[in-house]
């Protein structure tokens, strides 16, 4: 690993070296023609022997689910690399001592990308291609300002966790910083710390004291070595050097020559934040005094073409990022729209989401809004439930329901929401059918061929049941088995006058014949009826004896008619007729041609409308009310009561239809 680092730091400044015409170059110290380079620790110059690489693999067997410490991270550490060694269900988190959470804290997993923390910048990779074995990874150039605890969240079996980091030893070589550029900023593509130097120290005093004021050394921890190192804390100080300080001339290549080219500051950054550019300026100076001297002194044609340095890489503030709002939720009325609200800063050109605290100076918009595009039309009813359709038992019953807009149109149903549709259609019991009188037609003859007499017929109680059948399960309301009839009056002496025995009160079965006994005075030509008393000296002929024609059989029994579905303008009324045998069971052996009806039409006569002398038009100006279709709404239909009640009957027919 170490000799990849050495590797990738001779390309970076390979990289970063300025070719003149003549094969002659630029070094680390910015002059042409030196030979000096940056070494491991980012000492331009320097012999490796002013930092310290700290590497090792972390391959502790955990047991427990949750979050282990993996190694910590120093202040002033540079070149940080922690690397899992192969991919797994694991991850990696980062935190300050503080307490802060940088990466995937809180139990929560962030997204691969930049993160700030430390006084540097991290980039965490989470490789997810299927075919890569590669882990996560955290990389920094640094320095740290303060330490950091890496950690593992731990998931399944330690893959080995490669952790490596530089930093600054006590024996470190002052490295030869540009006046450009601060301590810490990547130069040639390597972090260049600041130290000190024999050299430095042979400076002007000025420049000793600065030097001495330069930070401590906090300990270093690793899980291996567990060894203490001293870290430099490197000072801060202007972009530009004062005239009076300068760094000792490095040996030129070529003793004849007085005078070269040398950097002397750089242009002003192009931005402020976020990763701007700048130019080195170039000046023509005096090898041994390094005082400026006009161009002329120098060689134009090895002047150093000026290439573009980046500059103020710190990221800009950050700031609401504000997306676009979703749909309402409601097609009507007031439903609910969002948008997604998030905190970006601008580092490198490139616009990061990073953590909500870093827009608290900010007030947050919102990511909720209420919406309506239009108002909802509504579910409206507009007749009264009809009759039940039948006399007894389960039947239906209906009403008309419509949708109707916010200006009184009827609209399709799809208009309003279907989950709040009243119904149109319920069920309705009229209560059983089973518990009723069935009735058999009155008999044709009178009882008596003269005088007063009876017609009888037969009442039966039916039940649920076909068996046993108990009068009182239909009430005290038993309707007359007979009713009086009259043949005229009879003529004849005092005597008992019996008449003709009637029919029997049944046609089949068990059933009574009745005849009517009077007394009577038989004139020539006419009966007149006295009272009984008249005849007491006589006996008295039986008025009623028991009679039985024949069996039964099968025969037809009906309930009486229902209330007429109409009270004007032609409704029907129904009953229920059953087939009965001699123990007034169900059979289906009656005459179907002598089936009474079981339907008939009723209350043909046409409908009058109702009037309500409570119904009247308050303004005088009702018309333009019903012309608006504002009827729809309580209160012109109280105030325009008699307009809108016309209208409405023009539509739906007279309340009294129903």
């Amino acid at each position: 690993m170490f000799v990849s680092y050495l590797i990738l730091t001779l390309l970076h400044v390979q990289t970063a070296v300025l070719a003149r015409p003549g094969g002659e170059s630029i070094g680390c110290d910015d002059y042409l023609g030196s030979d000096k380079v940056v070494d491991k620790c980012g000492v331009c110059g320097g012999d490796n022997t002013g930092c310290q690489v700290v590497s090792g693999v972390f391959k502790h067997a955990l047991t427990s689910l949750g979050y282990h410490r993996v190694v910590e991270i120093p202040q002033g550490a540079t070149k940080i690399n922690i690397t899992e060694m192969h991919k797994s269900n694991n991850y990696l988190a980062l935190r300050s001592r503080s307490g802060r959470s940088i990466i995937n804290g809180n139990w929560a997993i962030d997204r691969p990308g930049k993160y700030e923390g430390g006084g540097t910048m991290f980039t965490y990779k989470r490789p997810n291609e299927i075919s890569s074995t590669a882990g996560e990874s955290f990389l920094a150039e640094g320095p740290t300002n303060e330490i950091l605890d890496v950690y593992m969240i731990h998931q399944q079996p330690n893959p080995g966790v490669h952790y490596e980091y530089v930093i600054m030893g006590n024996n470190a070589i002052s490295p030869q910083v540009p006046p450009h550029r601060r301590p810490g900023e990547p130069f040639n593509g390597q972090l260049v710390p600041e130290g000190r130097s024999q050299q430095e120290g042979k400076e002007k005093e000025g420049d000793q004291e600065k030097a001495d004021e330069r930070g401590g050394a906090p300990e270093m921890f690793t899980l291996e070595s567990a060894q203490t190192f001293p870290v430099r804390q490197p000072d801060r100080f202007s972009l530009h050097r004062p005239d009076s300080v300068v760094p000792p001339a490095p040996q030129p290549p070529r003793q004849s020559r007085d005078h070269n080219w040398k950097q002397l500051g750089t242009t002003e950054c192009s931005t402020t934040c976020g990763k701007g550019s700048q130019y080195p300026i170039f000046r023509c100076v005096n090898r041994n005094t390094h005082e400026e001297v006009p161009e002329s002194y120098c060689d134009l044609t090895m002047k150093p073409t000026p290439e573009e340095e980046p500059c103020n890489i710190f990221p800009c503030p950050a700031f609401w990022d504000i997306g676009e709002w979703s749909e309402c939720s409601k097609t009507c009325g007031l439903g609910m729209q969002h948008r997604q609200v998030l905190c970006r800063q601008v580092y490198a050109n490139r616009s990061l989401t990073v953590q909500p605290y870093r827009c608290q100076h900010l007030e947050k918009p919102e990511t909720t809004s209420t919406c309506q595009l239009k108002i909802c039309s509504e579910w409206q009813i507009r007749t009264d439930w009809t009759s039940c359709s039948v006399p007894c038992g389960v039947g239906q019953r209906t009403r008309d329901v419509k949708c109707v807009s916010n200006i009184g149109d009827v609209v399709d149903d799809e208009e309003c929401n279907m989950k709040l549709r009243p119904n149109d259609i319920e069920n309705c019991d009229m209560g059983p059918c089973a518990k009723s009188w069935f009735l058999t037609e009155w008999s044709e003859r009178c009882s008596a061929e003269c005088g007063a007499g009876v017609r009888t017929r037969s009442v039966v109680c039916m039940t649920n049941h076909v068996s046993s059948l108990p009068l009182e399960g239909c009430g005290s309301n038993r309707p007359a088995e007979a009713t009086p009839c009259d043949n005229g009056p009879c003529t004849g002496k005092v005597e008992w006058f019996a008449g003709s025995w009637s029919q029997c009160s049944v046609e089949c079965g068990s059933g009574t014949q009745q005849r009517e006994v009077i007394c009577v005075r038989k004139n020539t030509d006419t009966f007149e009826v006295l009272d009984p008393y008249e005849c007491s000296f006589l006996e008295k002929p039986p008025s009623q004896q028991p009679c039985h024609l024949k069996p039964c059989g099968a025969k037809w029994f009906h309930t009486e008619w229902s209330m007429c579905s109409k009270t004007c303008q032609g409704g029907f009324r129904v009953r229920e007729v059953r087939c009965l045998a001699d123990d007034m069971t169900l059979s289906n052996l009656c005459d179907p041609q002598l089936k009474p009806e079981e339907k008939e039409s009723c209350n043909p006569q046409d409908c009058v409308p109702e009037v309500d002398e409570n119904c009247k038009d308050r303004y005088y100006n009702c018309n333009v009310v019903v012309q608006a279709r504002l009827c729809v709404y309580n209160y012109y239909k109280t105030a325009c009561c008699a307009s809108c009640t016309r209208v409405a009957n023009r539509h739906s027919g007279f309340p009294g239809s129903r």
